[in-house]
């Protein structure tokens, strides 16, 4: 099977290559929120958004995942690339939901996600997490369903805020 890394460096390289061929904006976030893996985890990180129009979002992020397994605290870190997807045209308000399909991957699994997103800003996604060889976490193994429930925060709004 593939390791973590090799996966990471295909989709990057895969990602990243769909974004040379066009001007985009880049908008950056903060994200909190809540993931089910065999197990609850908190969720807090980081995400880039990329844009050339709001059609087709790509987005970008890197988070750490805690919670406790099998009674101990552990911390794991996950990558995630994401496409946002809506091709509604002639809407008087800007685009309010989109639908999601995505990628994460820690180093315990790699999970393939669908779901949807308001304003790109409340992720509700689900999946199959498909471990990465034997490995486990605190003994516990980190396969099956995989729930996300993620608010994103661009941060022009945190320096809005404080202005």
């Amino acid at each position: 099977m593939m390791n973590f890394r090799t996966a990471v460096a295909i989709l990057s390289l895969f990602l990243l290559s769909t974004l040379v061929k066009a001007q985009y904006t880049m908008h950056k976030m903060i994200s909190v929120g809540y993931t089910y893996q065999n197990q609850s985890f908190g969720e807090v990180g980081g995400k880039l958004l990329f844009l050339k129009n709001d059609d087709v979002i790509y987005r970008l992020g890197g988070s750490a995942l805690m919670g406790v397994a099998d009674s101990k605290f552990a911390i794991m870190p996950k990558l995630q690339a994401d496409v946002l997807l809506n091709f509604e045209k002639n809407v008087d308000f800007y685009h309010s939901y989109y639908f999601l399909i995505g990628a994460e991957g820690t180093n315990k699994y790699i999970a393939p996600k669908i779901g949807v997103t308001l304003f790109g800003m409340l992720d509700l996604t689900g999946g199959y997490a498909f471990p990465i060889g034997d490995t486990r976490l605190n003994g516990k193994e980190m396969k099956g369903l995989n729930i996300n429930f993620t608010l994103n925060i661009p941060t022009v709004f945190i320096h809005d805020m404080f202005k």
